[in-house]
């Protein structure tokens, strides 16, 4: 387990229902076409690796899919079997999966290799699992990002804050790789996966205000936990940032419409 592993098991400790109550709305919108890619439909045995609270699972078993799926917070976890109760779902950990060589037809991953620290290995072990010729399909926050992704980051940097030690960076430069089209299809092909094809996705999502602050309010991800960790008058900063830059993507109802991209591709097994 890497630096980066560690922190992303502490930033995501204990924050299931918090996540499921702010961003997990908004990671939602590719699941439909995730889904369409990979080809999932009646009886395809699917494996949803970091499947949070179990949007996509519950949306698979829908297709009448057999759904396994996987996370590595047991808040989560709970979650997703409330939400998919015909699936099995069980706590687990890439790269190393609790399952046999080719045992699924299809696996995907929504929003899962951002929270990886080595993205490469969790892509092999994707290819382990899916049967010879099934489909990979993933979804990961494209860079840059679009403004919608950096309203938060934003009032943290203009409040001054400072990230916490126990918080990774980023990746070690040796596991990184360009989040862009390019940079996720070579990347598959470099786990094994063939004919990697990738396309961009940009969407508004909309919200309200305390609903998109409601997930930084209560340490969700990395800014949620580096909101957390400042002191009660940085903290208050933040929040008066946030708020002031929130007025850039609010209509006259105070709701937020906030531009956002990512990449969706998938491979062959």
């Amino acid at each position: 387990m890497t630096l980066f592993d560690e922190s992303e098991r502490l930033v995501w400790a204990g924050r299931g229902t918090a996540y499921a109550g702010s961003y997990a709305r908004l990671c939602a919108h590719p699941v439909p076409r995730l889904l369409d890619v990979a080809e999932v439909g009646q009886g395809v045995r699917l494996l949803d690796v970091g499947t949070g609270p179990g949007t996509v699972a519950a949306a698979a078993c829908a297709r009448g899919a057999r759904v396994t799926a996987v996370d590595a917070e047991p808040t989560m976890v709970e979650l997703a079997a409330r939400a998919a109760p015909e699936a099995d779902v069980r706590v687990a950990v890439l790269p190393e999966l609790p399952f046999a060589d080719g045992e699924f037809d299809a696996v995907v991953a929504n929003f899962v290799l951002n929270h990886v620290g080595r993205p490469r290995l969790a892509l092999a072990e994707l290819r382990r699992v899916v049967r010879p010729n099934g489909w990979v399909a993933l979804t990961i926050w494209a860079a840059p990002p679009a403004p919608g992704q950096t309203l938060l980051g934003r009032a943290i940097q203009a409040a001054g804050a400072v990230c916490p030690p126990h918080l990774a960076a980023g990746l070690a430069p040796e596991d990184d790789f360009p989040r862009d089209e390019s940079g996720l299809t070579g990347l598959m092909g470099a786990a094994g996966l063939r004919g990697a094809v990738c396309e961009t996705l940009r969407w508004d999502h909309r919200a309200s205000a305390e609903e998109w602050w409601s997930g930084p309010a209560a340490g969700v991800a990395c800014g949620g936990r580096t909101v957390q960790s400042q002191t009660p008058a940085i903290r208050a900063e933040i929040k008066r940032h946030f708020d002031l830059f929130s007025e850039e993507f609010a209509d006259e109802d105070g709701v937020l419409t906030l531009p956002h991209a990512a990449l969706l591709a998938r491979a062959r097994g």
